[in-house]
């Protein structure tokens, strides 16, 4: 396909793979956030999260992974993990399930593009061999019987056979993240000794067998691939050289049409969800290795890729023949038509925060309240309802948002894009609040091109942006408003103890803003944070060749990031020389000296010679322009958004600031 610009022109030329022609090289490789209502359906709102990507311009639609029936004695009881599961009943087996489905592929179809169902065993409850799957957990599994493996590998087959006959353009066999094939795959999980452990060619058996099997049952009109790991990122697992016997192995049973590659380990130094931590397209050698491996099958790489300028050149320079795009195409799904139109500066980006996908592991909320999630595009897991709202005013209305951080940025932009006429009042010269402040932690730098994009909208829908204005009740007043959004965010909270108001106590915003003064050569940072704040904080003063000790109140800084971001978060501050103390509460601060309290014994504790103190507590609303609109009797329509609700995360903010701008 001719792009308009001439830029793209690899990108978005077709591909055949087996029996399958993809008309671009964009993929969404397959990715569990949830997006449906009914626990995995292909129901209607699970189709309008993937039809929007294929609609955008993605032409490999890969959509969810499929959970097999796991071989359970009749005794046991069905096990569900973060992210895992081990049933007997999973969904392909719904009577419904194959007409749902070809529905979903007839969507996807109309739009040009290609839907490839991943079928994965993927639990902690039965594996190759009795040990721990994932380093992040303890749970020990059952090793299986030969019976059980041929039990396994018939329902690989059995699902394939459903999914070909519903439609499904292409079958992928989930070999990697912990899923039972990389059970067998793993020297660090399979110990066994028979034909299906051992050496690479017995470690691969369980995977040759399953391909096969799958073949024989869907023939030759859909097309087969696995995906794998290039390397395992794990202790005693496989390296890249391993994997490139392996996947020549499997590749010698002729039955693959494509290879999807990624490296790493749910938790640790090399998550395969890499986070912004990781640079872009990190691993791309290993895939130009296995690629190599299994000429001329096609190989399909992934591994934060979000800009297009990347994966135009990652394809130029033979790495791979397509480009895992997902999280790009979660935060924008537009984003394929912008690249072929010229349109970059209209992408929203994907920042690497890993909201989406840590959300859908680790969130226990109950199911009916889960839904997809991502901190830039507040639109996910809620489509078909923002398309329905994203219509133009009734009433165009006179419209002042106070605060350009994340919640007001996001309703201005909708509610302009409503056709309302909207004045944004920043306090600062520049537009991104808190974004802006975490912009400044190292590897959290792509959270500027949220900021970005939001800037570029500003301009394109005419918002009135107004900078360094003192906004209270009387000059927001004089706008004579109809509506206002009082988006002005929080500010950080400061514990009741004796000593937080000396010169040499500074809070973690004033650091990252560059307004705390001279900060000391050894600087202690007393926390009571628990997500990224406290460790972003300390890497960002540890790369200032400070020396660093954190005093954090519980068990453990950094308890609330998601497993894939809170190993390189770790290793960062391990290479930074960081010392972190656990399970203290700040009592009193007096001439650097820290008067300290045990969380558990509530005994007294020590510490000293600092220069400089640092507190990280979080942050409390900032309502005071609300409070005066109140008792100044504003009467049109007054709203309360982000932060200046309540302080909670980014995708917290964008989506109540675009709630805001659609329902004013």
């Amino acid at each position: 396909m001719t792009t308009e610009t001439g830029q793209f022109e690899r990108l978005f030329s077709p591909l055949q793979i087996g029996p399958m022609r993809v008309p671009n090289r964009i993929c969404e490789t397959t990715n569990t956030i949830g997006a449906g209502r009914l626990a995995g359906v292909p129901d209607a709102t699970f189709t309008a999260h993937h039809l929007a990507k294929a609609q955008g311009g993605t032409g490999w639609i890969g959509n969810e992974t499929w959970l097999l029936n796991s071989p359970l004695p009749n005794e046991s009881a069905d096990e569900f993990f973060p992210g895992a599961g081990a049933t007997r009943f999973p969904i392909y087996m719904l009577p419904n399930f194959a007409e749902e489905v070809s529905r979903f592929c007839e969507a996807i179809h109309a739009t040009g593009a290609v839907v490839v169902f991943q079928l994965t065993q993927l639990n902690f409850t039965v594996a190759a061999s009795s040990v721990p799957i994932v380093e992040a957990y303890d749970w020990v599994p059952h090793a299986l019987t030969e019976d059980e493996i041929e039990a396994a590998i018939d329902t690989y087959a059995m699902a394939a056979g459903q999914c070909a006959a519903a439609g499904v353009d292409g079958i992928e066999i989930h070999c990697t993240h912990e899923s039972l094939p990389q059970t067998f795959l793993s020297p660090a999980l399979n110990r066994r000794a028979d034909r299906w452990g051992g050496d690479a060619v017995g470690r691969t058996l369980f995977v040759r067998r399953t391909l096969e099997r799958v073949r024989e049952r869907i023939g030759t009109s859909t097309a087969l691939g696995i995906r794998v790991g290039a390397e395992e990122a794990r202790e005693g697992g496989y390296s890249l050289w391993d994997m490139r016997e392996m996947v020549t192995h499997i590749a010698a049973t002729g039955t693959l049409d494509f290879l999807d590659v990624d490296v790493g380990h749910s938790w640790g130094r090399q998550p395969y969800v890499p986070p912004s931590f990781i640079g872009h397209a990190e691993n791309r050698d290993a895939a130009k290795a296995l690629r190599a491996d299994v000429a001329p099958v096609p190989v399909l790489f992934s591994g934060r890729v979000n800009d297009p300028v990347v994966a135009e050149d990652l394809l130029a320079k033979g790495f791979c023949d397509l480009v895992g795009m997902t999280r790009a195409g979660i935060a924008d799904p537009d984003f394929p038509t912008k690249a072929r139109e010229g349109r970059l500066g209209e992408i929203r980006r994907c920042i690497g925060c890993n909201r989406c996908i840590g959300d859908a592991v680790t969130n226990d909320a109950p199911d009916m309240f889960k839904r997809a999630v991502c901190s830039v595009n507040p639109a996910v897991g809620n489509e078909a309802l923002h398309a329905t709202l994203m219509r133009p005013a009734q009433t165009p209305k006179r419209v002042v948002v106070v605060g350009g951080g994340a919640a007001g940025l996001e309703a201005a932009r909708n509610a302009a894009g409503r056709g309302h006429d909207v004045v944004l009042l920043e306090r600062t010269e520049a537009l991104g609040g808190q974004v802006r402040l975490a912009s400044r932690i190292p590897g959290r730098d792509s959270f500027e091109d949220f900021i970005l994009y939001e800037e570029n909208q500003m301009r394109l829908l005419g918002v009135d942006v107004r900078f360094g204005v003192d906004v209270d009740a009387g000059s927001v007043l004089a706008f004579e408003p109809d509506a206002i959004v009082c988006a002005t965010g929080s500010v950080p909270r400061t514990p009741d103890t004796p000593g937080v108001d000396a010169a040499d106590v500074v809070q973690g915003w004033e650091v990252l803003a560059g307004t705390a003064g001279e900060i000391g050569e050894r600087v202690a940072v007393v926390s009571q944070e628990d997500h990224y704040e406290t460790p972003g904080i300390a890497s960002f003063l540890a790369a200032a060749d400070r020396r660093v000790e954190i005093f954090h109140k519980w068990t453990g800084i950094g308890s609330r990031v998601e497993r894939y971001s809170i190993g390189p978060i770790l290793r960062r501050l391990e290479e930074g020389g960081v010392v972190v103390h656990t399970g203290l509460r700040l009592a009193r601060v007096e001439d650097g000296k820290l008067e300290l309290v045990s969380a558990h014994t509530g005994e007294p504790r020590l510490a000293g010679g600092f220069d400089t103190v640092v507190l990280v507590y979080g942050s409390v609303p900032d309502t005071r322009v609300h409070d005066g609109l109140r008792e100044a009797g504003f009467g049109g329509r007054l709203f309360l958004a982000g932060s200046a609700w309540v302080p909670r995360l980014l995708a917290e903010a964008t989506q109540h600031g675009a709630r805001v701008g659609l329902e004013v």
